[in-house]
């Protein structure tokens, strides 16, 4: 049998559907498969390469941790220089409120824990979201979850649940003392890439304040320079309560983290002692590989040059005959480095997909709209990969018009 026989023999897939790409080798803003095609990555592994696939610095880190050693003790028990190094950079660039860090594996993982922590801290059992907004498909974090379509199945899930609708002020006032926390994206990811109003934010952050409920921001998929700024809450200049990072927090390895104040983390830590606990969480490999990625990220001019890259690449589009004069595409929203772009067509969404493939770009689609799909390449990217994306993409409309 072949590897791609035996991946859909014995592997559990979350789809009947999977791209199934034969991946060797992956270097920078590039992915190679079995048969010698080469793609251009303008998702980045779902905004998790923010720093390019097999960025040297990373690669190095992990080569050096890997001398060292590996899993030692479940997390929270040793003290393990990569943790540490990796909390004390990430709280010297949050604001004094968000100062301590517990490291997890993942997305849904760090909306777990924040989740626990805020029910732990308030001693209230509500928790208030947002329609379509979407923070990882545990049981938990599904929970939370403001879409249907990957919820029917799993009833029930946790009660106490209040959905409100996003950037409707008038919704917050169902905001009350028996609320525990309010989690939000500040744009919503996989609604197709929706900002929030001007003073949404800060209403938000106000009502919660009243009601001494918390606030977290997912900043799982917009964080880390994708907005053009370290954090996207930075943008709106709201500080929440508990901050979810994942994603390009491991530079390509696994790893997670919820932030808070001392003060409210250390509320997990006693009546009961071992309130939130994980074996792998912080793993020393993949603090290492997130660390490097994150020095590589602050030192140099990549976050301000995504807002400079995403306008490039959106006035190329937009002033690309094949993609205007084709009106194939309804809109473009844009955050950044990050692009939501809706097909006039639903119906044309898969065709698309399978002519950017064909055209050697690699492109996916957003969960809760059907007719939208994502762009988000690495932010190392060139100027000169935007431009053979560009072509790429106009090529590939082009093609299904």
């Amino acid at each position: 049998m072949t590897e791609k026989e035996l991946f859909f023999r014995y592997l559990g897939l979350p789809s009947m559907n999977p791209i199934g790409l034969d991946i060797v080798k992956a270097e920078g803003a590039h992915i190679y498969d079995r048969s010698g095609n080469e793609y251009l990555d303008m998702v980045s592994g779902i905004t998790v390469s923010n720093t390019g696939h097999r960025h040297p610095a990373v690669i190095d880190a992990i080569r050096k941790q890997l001398e060292l050693y590996l899993h030692v003790n479940v997390y929270g028990e040793f003290i393990q220089s990569p943790q540490v190094m990796y909390a004390k950079a990430l709280a010297e660039h949050l604001p004094p409120e968000l100062d301590s860090v517990f490291f997890v594996n993942s997305g849904s993982e760090s909306t777990e824990g924040a989740l626990k922590l805020a029910k732990r801290y308030t001693g209230r059992p509500g928790i208030v979201a947002f329609r379509n907004g979407y923070h990882g498909s545990t049981h938990g974090a599904l929970s939370v979850c403001g879409h249907e379509s990957l919820k029917t199945a799993f009833r029930p899930l946790l009660p106490g649940i209040t959905f409100l609708r996003y950037n409707n002020c008038s919704d917050l006032g169902q905001i009350n003392s028996g609320t525990a926390c309010v989690i939000a994206e500040t744009t919503q990811a996989e609604a197709g890439l929706i900002p929030s109003d001007p003073g949404f934010l800060l209403k938000l952050r106000q009502r919660c304040n009243e009601t001494g409920s918390l606030l977290i921001f997912d900043d799982i998929q917009m964080g880390m320079g994708r907005t053009g700024y370290l954090f996207s809450f930075e943008l709106y200049k709201v500080i929440p309560d508990i901050l979810l990072l994942a994603k390009a927090l491991g530079g390509g390895m696994p790893l997670g983290a919820f932030i808070a104040g001392k003060k409210i983390m250390e509320s997990l830590a006693s009546d009961p002692e071992l309130g939130h606990i994980t074996t792998f969480g912080g793993h020393p490999v993949s603090c290492a590989a997130g660390l490097a990625s994150f020095n590589v990220l602050t030192a140099g001019d990549l976050i301000s040059g995504a807002e400079k890259k995403g306008a490039f690449l959106e006035k190329m589009l937009m002033d690309d005959p094949l993609v205007s004069g084709q009106k194939v595409i309804r809109e473009v929203r844009r955050k950044g480095l990050a692009f939501g772009l809706d097909l006039a067509d639903p119906l044309k969404h898969e065709a698309f997909l399978k002519a950017c493939f064909r055209k050697g770009i690699i492109v996916d689609f957003y969960l809760f709209r059907e007719a939208s799909f994502r762009l988000a390449p690495p932010l190392t990217i060139s100027y000169e990969e935007m431009e053979q994306a560009g072509g790429m993409l106009a090529r590939a409309i082009a093609e299904i018009a």
